[in-house]
Parts: structure tokens; C-alpha cells; sequence
């Protein structure tokens, strides 16, 4: 490369540098109430963030967790983190890299937990996300195949653990 093409592809990139740094990205985060304010549960929840993550943590009844057993305590942090609330949460705020959901039982024993990366969902598999949640929100005491849907979706897509005390083996 001949030194004036250099000199000018230096000068250009260093313009460029200096444009960015000029205008950075707003990485701003929430705080534990704007978190829980995105959130619409009749039951406790809290939140908190830790890092980069917003942690939602949801008190599942106990009559739940007996009556729906295994599939209850599994599909808990999908039904909160495949959501319009959480999609928004991450889209308000860049700085997120990702939200997890903690459900407890009454009696504050963890029964699950899953993390949704930022970057785990793209507009249509969003969209998907939402349809699968939505008709098992809606429909799911009635038709348990649409949880187990959920569920299936959520452990594609997620980081996830679920505590063997509430989740039998087979």
C-alpha cells in the first residue's frame, strides 16, 4: 500500500474511533423496581439485578407445585421469560445481557431457575416464543401438552436448572 493510501485509511479509522466514542451506546441498567414494574403477578415476586441480569424471582403456591407436580415446577420460569415483559425488559435496555427467572415454593426452596440470554432469541423466534407461552399461559390446565410444549422450548433455548426435589426422574 502506497504511504499516502495509508496515512488516509489510518486518519479515516481513527475518525471513526472518535465518531463512536462520541456517541455511546446507552448501556444504562434497571433497577431492581423498574424490573419488577414490567412484571404483572398476583402472587410475590421480586427483583433484583445482579451484574448485567435482571433476576425476577416468583413464589409458586404450593397447591401449584402439588397438583401440577414435575411439569409445574419445570414450566414456571418459561411461563415469566417467554413474555412480552421480558422481551420488552431487554429491548428498553440494551445493557442486559440477559434475564433469569428463579421460581420458589412457599416456603422459599428453589424449584427452578432458567436464564435467557439476550442474544437467544432473534424476531422470529421471538415470535415463536410468545405463541408457544401464550397458548400455554391460556390453555394449559386444560391441555398439559402445551406446557410440556413450554418446557421443551424453554430448555432449547435457555440455561436452566431445576431442583430434583420438585422434579422426578424417570
Amino acid at each position: 500500500m502506497k504511504r499516502g493510501y495509508r496515512s488516509a485509511a489510518l486518519a479515516l479509522g481513527a475518525a471513526a474511533l472518535v465518531a463512536a466514542c462520541e456517541h455511546p451506546a446507552d448501556l444504562a441498567l434497571p433497577d431492581a423496581a423498574q424490573v419488577a414494574g414490567y412484571y404483572s403477578y398476583d402472587g410475590k415476586l421480586e427483583a433484583e439485578v445482579r451484574g448485567n441480569v435482571a433476576v425476577v424471582t416468583v413464589y409458586q403456591p404450593t397447591r401449584q407445585l402439588r397438583r401440577g407436580g414435575t411439569l409445574w415446577a419445570k414450566v414456571g420460569p418459561y411461563v415469566f421469560l417467554f413474555s412480552k415483559e421480558t422481551q420488552r425488559l431487554l429491548g428498553d435496555f440494551p445493557g442486559l445481557a440477559g434475564v433469569r427467572v428463579i421460581t420458589k415454593a412457599a416456603g422459599g426452596g428453589r424449584v427452578a431457575q432458567a436464564l435467557l440470554r439476550r442474544d437467544a432469541l432473534n424476531d422470529l423466534t421471538w415470535r415463536r416464543a410468545l405463541n408457544i407461552a401464550g397458548k400455554a399461559r391460556r390453555d394449559g390446565s386444560k391441555r398439559p401438552g402445551l406446557l410440556e410444549d413450554l418446557v421443551r422450548w424453554g430448555e432449547d433455548h435457555t440455561e436452566f436448572e431445576y431442583n430434583s426435589r420438585y422434579i422426578s426422574r424417570r
